[in-house]
């Protein structure tokens, strides 16, 4: 009989962890040997843990306080190479995406997904292969596209990079809005922040800039 895939649960709301955790243990093959609340209790848990117990896959959320998401999937893939861990989030933003793959992570997954889809995605990540749905396979590489696109230099963030390639497309405030999942509030303030860096006066302005720069 092959053992079970030892599985941790690291998110900073007890509920989320609560269900993940019921998921997991009605399914055969699985366990889940270790819970977290934020990335540094995870990192600290896996140095006290002994060999038998390092975790097979990490379900490891996002947005946490103290260390997040990618800060703890650095530290754990440095030092825990064959520990697979698998980003659960709620976050859709390609600057995200790409950072979590970078830094270590096999697959990214949205905690919209089935129960069955989270138990295929750790089963897959156990033998090393990542899973990812269409909409998150375009985030990413929509994240390498734009990244490359547009010099760190020019001192902008990757959210306003992100932003600026959108108004120069000729998208309005709310189309940002739901193309980038953030609020029009938000892309206000992006835009705010894009006119001042640029030193200009107006979104035409920023279009046409972008357009100069040959990133469009």
């Amino acid at each position: 009989m092959s053992p079970n895939i030892k599985v941790m649960i690291v998110d900073d709301h007890d509920m989320v962890r609560v269900g993940l955790r019921t998921y997991i243990s009605l399914e055969p093959g699985l366990e889940v040997v270790g819970e977290a609340s934020n990335g540094q209790e995870a990192f600290d848990k896996l140095n006290q843990e002994s060999v038998e117990r390092i975790p097979d896959v990490i379900l490891m959320d996002l947005t946490m306080p103290v260390l997040d998401g990618i800060g703890a999937t650095k530290l754990i893939s440095d030092k825990f190479p064959q520990t697979k861990i698998i980003m659960l989030t709620s976050f859709l933003e390609e600057a995200k995406v790409l950072e979590a793959v970078e830094s270590g992570a096999i697959s990214y997954m949205l905690k919209t997904v089935s129960s069955d889809q989270l138990i295929h995605a750790i089963q897959s990540a156990y033998r090393g292969m990542p899973v990812m749905n269409s909409e998150v396979s375009l985030a990413l590489t929509r994240g390498i596209r734009q990244r490359n696109e547009l010099p760190a230099e020019e001192g902008l963030t990757s959210r306003e990079r992100e932003v600026l390639l959108l108004i120069a497309e000729g998208k309005s405030n709310k189309d940002i809005s739901e193309e980038l999942f953030i609020s029009i509030k938000t892309v206000k303030t992006h835009v705010s922040n894009l006119l001042m860096k640029c030193e200009l006066e107006d979104r035409t302005q920023l279009a046409i800039f972008a357009h100069r720069k040959g990133w469009v």
